[in-house]
């Protein structure tokens, strides 16, 4: 059903694309938005155990896109270096498809804030629980939970090269 990578010496593991999405701290959501138009907004997200979390306003383009069609796609990119002389870049994504759902119900938002506190704000553990009591009793606040069904990540030819450079290097002290 998905497409295999076309650059295939490039793609990274799935080890590698799982601890990239774990690290990164935001990522851009690609939705079927209004009209037919590509819809992509920048969130920050928890990746844990094949899903991508985050939470976000009850009203808006992002939530309506959802509702209309849960298939999404989700890019981080974890390194994106100039390198003028060369003309290109040095760089490291990965790109996650899957289908969001939206999450209402208390516990399922509870765990949302909770893990999203805990990436973000994790000194500040009883300020996050107290924002999110208040938003979750002023009902203003959705969950979204992905599914990954499918990911890829990609290096560029330069990052390859540095990262062959370094195992030589290893090599040598070995």
């Amino acid at each position: 059903m998905f497409r295999k990578m076309r650059r295939f010496r490039q793609q990274l593991t799935d080890s590698e694309c799982e601890e990239i999405l774990t690290r990164a701290t935001s990522g851009v959501l690609a939705v079927y938005g209004d009209e037919g138009y590509p819809y992509a907004v920048p969130v920050s997200h928890v990746y844990k155990e094949g899903k991508i979390w985050f939470h976000c306003a009850r009203q808006g383009h992002k939530i309506d896109a959802i509702r209309r069609n849960g298939k999404v796609s989700f890019c981080v990119i974890d390194q994106d270096r100039v390198m003028a002389r060369e003309r290109t870049t040095a760089y490291i994504s990965v790109i996650a498809f899957g289908r969001a759902r939206i999450v209402e119900d208390e516990p399922g938002l509870r765990m949302i804030a909770g893990l999203v506190g805990e990436k973000y704000s994790h000194d500040f553990p009883e300020e996050c629980r107290e924002e999110t009591e208040e938003v979750i009793a002023a009902g203003t606040m959705y969950g979204v939970e992905i599914t990954v069904e499918h990911m890829t990540g990609k290096c560029g030819l330069e990052v390859m090269k540095e990262r062959r450079q370094a195992e030589a290097a290893q090599r040598d002290v070995d």
